[in-house]
C-alpha cells in the first residue's frame, strides 16, 4: 500500500439538461443523472446510488483484506446495502446505512470468528467511516 495521504482525482460537467459524465484517469466515464426520486430518469448511476455502492464495494473489499490477515478460508460473500435518505435540521442526507451480507465458507468454519471478520469489515470500510450516517451490519454465515 502506498503511504498515506492518498489523493483521487474526478472530474465531471453538466449543461442545462441530460446526463452528467464522470471521469477519472484511466476509468471508463460514467453517465450519471438525478434518481427517479428527484424526478431524474431512474435509469442511471446517481451520486446517490454511487454512494450507496461505494459502501458495498468498500464493505467487500474491506472484508478481502481482513480475511486475507487472518488467513480465513471462504468461498464467497454477497451483500446488499440500503441507504436511508432524509432531511434532518433542514439537510439532505443519508441517515442510516445497512449492510445485509452473506458470507459462503467451507464446512467446518467457525462461525463466530466468520461474524466477527464480517463485522470487522464493517468497521474498518473506509468509505462507511466517512459518513455521518448511522451504520449497521446484519449478518448471515452459510457452510458449504
Amino acid at each position: 500500500m502506498h503511504p498515506y495521504p492518498h489523493l483521487y482525482s474526478v472530474e465531471a460537467s453538466a449543461q442545462p439538461e441530460g446526463d452528467v459524465p464522470v471521469i477519472s484517469a484511466g476509468l471508463p466515464a460514467l453517465a450519471t443523472a438525478p434518481p427517479a426520486e428527484f424526478d431524474g430518469p431512474g435509469d442511471r448511476w446517481s451520486p446517490e446510488t454511487l454512494l450507496v455502492a461505494a459502501v458495498a464495494d468498500c464493505y467487500l473489499l474491506s472484508f478481502r483484506g481482513v480475511a486475507r490477515a487472518n488467513k480465513f478460508a471462504w468461498n464467497s460473500l454477497a451483500c446488499s446495502v440500503e441507504g436511508k435518505l432524509d432531511r434532518i435540521d433542514g439537510k439532505t442526507q443519508f441517515t442510516h446505512i445497512v449492510v445485509r451480507a452473506t458470507l459462503r465458507a467451507p464446512a467446518g468454519t467457525d462461525e463466530a470468528k466468520a461474524v466477527q471478520l464480517m463485522q470487522r469489515a464493517e468497521h474498518v470500510c473506509l468509505i462507511s467511516n466517512s459518513l455521518v450516517a448511522a451504520r449497521s451490519v446484519e449478518t448471515q454465515v452459510i457452510l458449504e
